[in-house]
């Protein structure tokens, strides 16, 4: 439920399979690639002088967008103090002339760096309680004119599991985003998708969904009853040619902070 959400068991949970997220989050890599194909266009590499990354986990963003643009200052933040490793190695071979971390939790954070060129944060979006304060946070944060980046999952997103199992996840369309960006921020560019991934078994769909993290499932334990019920009600309803699938609701989005230069 909203605001329900425990974000040290998140912490655990993204540090036990940091290692191995970008092997096995095959949607949260592409969209990265894909947000910073947003931020950066297809031309002349732009410059940043001063970023801030939330959600920096693997580095799968930190390495998309600092191959496409030029940043002087780079700041990157993540519940996984280990994440700051990561990140800073990447942004070092870029030639970043300045990298700073900031471990904890962005809705809790003090203290941010401000006139920034560009807020950013790739599939993070979601585990957020409190948007509307999140987005009043970044137009502090961010210089007139400065632009707030972020990728995250609409309503649509994972349909297959929430059919069948209550989750902890609050999700929100397009609409609702650029409503609540509207009072502080002019959209750029927004767009929503969907991506359908398919797996052999409902088990195999579990065990992705576990290697990325963070599965958003409500926390009680499952019992070998209730794991039963849940794959052979996921085999009879969501089948495909090549077992079962699971789909992916992808929402992107680019806004300018507004007022005066």
């Amino acid at each position: 439920m909203y605001g329900s959400l425990n974000k040290e068991l998140i912490r655990q949970r993204f540090a036990r399979r940091l290692s191995g997220y970008r092997r096995y989050a095959v949607i949260q890599e592409s969209m990265a690639s894909d947000l910073a194909g947003m931020i950066c266009g297809n031309g002349v590499k732009p410059s940043f002088e001063r970023v801030l990354e939330i959600g920096s986990g693997s580095g799968a963003f930190s390495e998309a967008l600092l191959s496409r643009c030029y940043v002087g200052s780079y700041v990157a933040n993540d519940l996984v103090r280990e994440s700051g490793e990561i990140v800073s190695g990447i942004a070092l071979k870029h030639g970043v002339r300045e990298v700073s971390f900031i471990a904890g939790d962005i809705e809790r954070c003090q203290g941010l760096p401000d006139r920034l060129d560009l807020a950013a944060s790739n599939a993070t979006v979601q585990w957020l309680v409190d948007l509307p304060s999140f987005f009043r946070k970044m137009s502090a944060a961010l210089r007139p004119g400065g632009l707030l980046a972020f990728s995250t999952f609409g309503k649509r997103n994972m349909l297959e599991i929430s059919s069948l199992e209550p989750h902890a996840l609050n999700y929100y369309d397009l609409e609702e985003l650029n409503g609540m960006a509207d009072p502080l921020f002019t959209p750029i560019t927004t767009h929503e998708e969907f991506r359908r991934l398919d797996f052999r078994s409902p088990e195999e769909v579990l065990r992705h969904i576990s290697r990325t993290g963070v599965n958003g499932l409500a926390r009680e334990k499952w019992t070998k009853t209730r794991h039963r019920r849940f794959v052979e009600r996921y085999r009879s309803s969501y089948s495909s040619s090549s077992g079962v699938h699971l789909t992916y609701h992808p929402i992107f989005c680019v806004f300018k902070r507004k007022g005066e230069e």
